[in-house]
């Protein structure tokens, strides 16, 4: 079973996944991390030994969306917003609660958003910006949701309109990395400014750029220094890039770091002991288990468990020592899965 306080051990027992084996995953259209070159085992890193890790399916989101906001607050999961299956976008919140194995709804964001990013931060979620309907309609409104209240309020315009981007919070600090934006045509046109945000006293100030412009990537955030990894071109998945580049908030300097192996978009990313997971995703051939971790440490990619439900527009939040992936799509472009499965270390 997992070790974890949180989950019930006979849930984790009962379907915790091998990750010894290092096999491909049957169903997937592409293939698994483990057969990527450029991803390798070090014994310097500070990450887990993939040996160690498996994953658990856990009880499944209860309205499967895709292109979701996920946020982990209080030691709850939040899926935020996306598509519904007929491609209509939701304003529906669902919160997973890894003590009980259960969900329960939250109130509804004041509009329908998907391609939204948000982040916990002291005791509030924030969900910044994201598209309205369709690509041609991004949104620059911060919400601002209380738990204790289960409401939502309006707390301010990002400097900047955006959806496809990522968050992440350091020194009290939420910095809104990459994104697109509609251009004078209605095309989507990739956002380089790095817009920052203090949530004690609203201000916005400007870091600098993102070095590749991208949307659809991924951030995260070990020992104070920001990681963005992968994401695509104007919003086209036939675009992949595998930049991995990382921002240092005390220099303002942004650094090339050694790429991501499997170039993708529209996967999940999280941070945990010193490493950056990057997993699921989308591309031309279709939908990626693979999960690849870059330890902060020893500068080096690790390949780790395969996804078991491969996907993309999913989320990923940490809760402890778990990592949860909860929906997301099956196949490239709009599809829809419930899937709710989390990464942990397996007791001995």
């Amino acid at each position: 079973m997992i070790r974890t306080a949180l989950l019930p051990a006979l849930l984790l027992s009962a379907v915790a996944i091998s990750a010894c084996s290092g096999d491909d995953d049957a169903g997937s259209p592409t293939p698994s991390g483990d057969s990527s070159p450029a991803a390798t085992a070090s014994p310097s890193a500070t990450a887990p030994d993939p040996g160690s890790l498996a994953w658990a399916s856990l009880a499944p989101v209860p309205s499967p969306r895709s292109e979701v906001a996920v946020a982990a607050l209080d030691g709850l999961v939040y899926v935020i917003g996306g598509f519904e299956a007929s491609g209509v976008t939701t304003q529906t919140v669902e919160v997973y609660d890894p003590a009980t194995d259960s969900w329960s709804p939250a109130a509804p964001l004041p509009e329908p958003r998907h391609h939204a990013a948000a982040i916990g931060y002291e005791g509030r979620l924030y969900v910044f910006g994201g598209y309205l309907a369709s690509f041609r309609s991004p949104t620059s409104t911060v919400f601002e949701y209380d738990p204790a209240t289960d409401q939502w309020a309006d707390v301010a315009q990002m400097p900047r309109i955006r959806g496809g981007h990522a968050v992440a919070e350091v020194g009290g600090r939420v910095y809104l990395i990459g994104g697109a934006t509609a251009g004078p045509v209605d095309s989507p046109i990739n956002v380089p400014e790095v817009d920052v945000w203090d949530p004690t006293t609203g201000e916005w100030s400007e870091a600098a750029p993102l070095p590749t412009m991208r949307d659809h990537l991924g951030v995260a955030a070990v020992d104070g220094i920001i990681y963005a990894i992968g994401g695509r071109i104007e919003i086209d998945y036939g675009l992949n890039l595998d930049a991995n580049q990382a921002y240092d908030p005390a220099t303002d300097e942004w650094t090339a770091l050694a790429p991501l192996p499997a170039a993708r978009s529209g996967h999940a990313v999280a941070a945990l002991a010193g490493a950056v997971y990057v997993m699921g995703g989308e591309g031309l051939d279709g939908t990626f288990d693979t999960n690849e971790a870059y330890d902060a440490a020893s500068g080096v990619w690790l390949v780790m468990p395969p996804l078991p439900t491969p996907r993309h527009g999913m989320g990923a939040a940490v809760v402890g020592d778990l990592i949860y992936v909860p929906a997301g799509g099956p196949t490239p472009g709009l599809s829809v899965t419930g899937a709710n499965e989390a990464l942990g270390v397996v007791a001995p």
